[in-house]
């Protein structure tokens, strides 16, 4: 009979498997550990950053476009980017939320980027102060400003802040986290 064809020498000839050096935690320890995280969490917080930085992103988006004098669409993805970030450092969310709250936040900073471009627009070509226009937005001035400038691309970039924000807001949670969670010395 011929050896290749037998089960046994096949099962012989196969190398053993070698352990593998990773822990490996319980259930137990997976949920208390995941209950440690949540108690760590700050939505609040983590929104009030995502608020500030998405305005701070708003303010480089219009003065990029300003100095420019063209709209970069990518400063979206900065903006995404930055607010994720921001959401994540101070809210450490593992929940969804975090993420919703980053998504909405960059939109919130690219929509708010384009107002202010446009209004600096709109009292450059009117010789008024930029301050006067400012002033005088409101929710209606606001829609039709954006929509007047409308361009499918902004589609994009508008969907691309959104999805950086959401990816970025979220806990990254490193060993020693898992460590410190699990009540193991470092």
């Amino acid at each position: 009979m011929n050896d290749d064809l037998n089960p046994e020498a096949l099962e012989e000839s196969q190398p053993e498997a070698q352990p593998v050096d990773e822990p490996v935690i319980s259930d137990h320890q997976a949920q208390m550990a995941f209950e440690t995280f949540q108690s760590q969490q700050n939505l609040v917080m983590g929104s009030l950053t995502g608020l500030i930085a998405s305005v701070v992103g708003a303010g480089a988006w219009a003065a990029v476009t300003i100095l420019t004098d063209y709209q970069i669409g990518f400063m979206a993805v900065g903006i995404g980017i930055l607010v994720g970030f921001a959401v994540r450092y101070t809210g450490k969310g593992i929940d969804q939320s975090f993420g919703i709250v980053a998504g909405v936040m960059s939109l919130l900073g690219c929509v708010l980027g384009n107002v202010l471009y446009i209004s600096y627009f709109v009292a450059d070509n009117q010789d008024v102060a930029y301050t006067a226009v400012i002033s005088q937005l409101n929710f209606a001035i606001m829609t039709e400003m954006l929509s007047a400038t409308f361009s499918p691309i902004d589609v994009l970039f508008y969907a691309l802040a959104v999805y950086f924000g959401y990816k970025y807001a979220f806990r990254q949670i490193t060993e020693q986290d898992l460590n410190r969670a699990l009540g193991k010395a470092m």
